[in-house]
């Protein structure tokens, strides 16, 4: 009985919050896509850095005054927990959280300190490895998390979770609020364990217990249309989807395509090398294909590093969640004169992240570079704005943005 009172609360609490909210579609601030499984992350782009430095206990940095004032107060407030404390001390998670404040403290939503657990956790998503309930979802204004999208074949999938369900409740603890992050950490778990789910769809609350499977995620999805044109959803810029998309090139290119649709909608990115993989079979040798530039204003700049593996007309939609990685490809086909594209403004995330691991295998992921499209034009909190505005209309059963995409084609 308690527990239902508490339940009413929570929801009570929600409905006071429920007429600020852009529900379904209307999410227009940072949006995070996450796949609820082992690990959950803000867009990525970010490289593998082999760089080992020195463990957090070694760190020399006795000369920087504020790391001195830092230690100092840690000194005192230390002593003062050991006198008057009465809880239970986990020495490892005061550590960990301390250095997690630190690097919070420079303000970048794409800088972290991740402990040895959220490091591997990291991993297994950059490889496509996932074990949980299948969704994407993402953080609105509010910071209440929305459902994206199911995966195909997902537990979620199977259950009914749709679009745009607000998640209210995980296992009964309030999420209203949180972060996407908090909700994830609650909602994954071991292979075969259920977490129960309470969601806000339209004006009505729905439930829904779920065993937790290991996920598939198809990074590529191709489709021959009429009049010879090929489509490749996108889906991610994980390891191993730039073979995945050349295949499907292969596989359309067979079957007589003569014209490309590709489809980077809802893709927030991934890893930069699959991205210029992608671009590199499209835009000639030693063309430019991404510009960097790091923290001293020093420029770097990627070229194909191959022939065009196919020549032809390509149109390539996006909208508010095409970001990151999806970015540097739209940028890299857009400047070249490979492709127009069609759709809404991408969300513009033009900024990359390196992983830097430490010796007890723990890491600190930093934003080290921005990047511009090889024409120069920059994309951090910008975006790309597309040759051929069209909106969706989610209420149509028809894709507009496709139709127009298919017209521009066949014209």
């Amino acid at each position: 009985m308690e527990e239902n009172n508490h339940e009413d609360e929570l929801l009570l609490e929600f409905e006071k919050e429920k007429k600020s909210l852009k529900i379904k579609h209307n999410i227009t601030t940072i949006i995070l896509l996450i796949i609820v499984a082992v690990f959950s992350s803000e867009f990525t782009m970010y490289y593998y850095a082999k760089t080992i430095i020195p463990n957090k206990t070694e760190a020399s940095v006795d000369s920087d005054e504020n790391i001195n004032i830092i230690a100092k107060n840690l000194k005192n407030f230390r002593k003062l927990i050991d006198q008057v404390y009465i809880g239970e001390i986990d020495e490892e998670k005061l550590l960990n959280e301390t250095i997690k404040g630190y690097v919070n403290g420079l303000d970048d939503e794409y800088s972290e300190y991740m402990t040895t657990d959220e490091w591997d956790d990291f991993q297994s998503q950059a490889l496509g490895n996932y074990v949980g309930i299948g969704i994407y979802m993402a953080t609105d204004k509010n910071n209440n998390v929305v459902v994206l999208s199911p995966i195909e074949g997902s537990p979620a999938e199977k259950a009914g979770i749709e679009q745009g369900d607000i998640i209210a409740l995980v296992n009964e603890e309030n999420v209203l609020g949180t972060s996407s992050d908090k909700v994830a950490s609650l909602i994954k778990g071991e292979e075969g364990t259920e977490v129960k789910i309470k969601v806000l769809r339209d004006d009505e609350y729905l439930d829904f217990n779920l065993k937790r499977e290991a996920i598939k995620i198809y990074h590529v999805e191709e489709e021959m249309l009429e009049n010879n044109i090929g489509y490749i959803s996108l889906l991610t810029f994980d390891e191993g989807c730039a073979d995945e998309f050349k295949n499907a090139i292969d596989s359309l290119k067979n079957q007589g395509a003569k014209k490309l649709i590709i489809d980077l909608r809802n893709n927030t990115g991934g890893l930069v090398e699959e991205a210029l993989k992608i671009a590199d079979y499209f835009i000639p040798k030693g063309e430019n294909l991404l510009i960097t530039v790091d923290a001293n204003g020093n420029k770097e700049y990627s070229k194909s590093e191959n022939d065009p593996i196919i020549d032809c007309e390509i149109i390539v939609l996006s909208n508010e969640y095409s970001a990151s990685a999806s970015e540097i490809l739209l940028g890299a086909l857009k400047d070249s004169g490979k492709a127009k594209s069609v759709g809404t403004k991408t969300f513009g995330k033009g900024v990359i992240q390196s992983v830097y691991l430490l010796e007890d295998n723990s890491a600190l992921k930093l934003t080290v570079n921005e990047y511009f499209t090889p024409n120069e034009t920059k994309i951090n909190k910008v975006g790309i704005e597309p040759d051929y505005e069209v909106e969706l209309d989610e209420e149509a059963e028809e894709d507009s943005q496709l139709n127009k995409a298919i017209e521009l084609l066949n014209n």
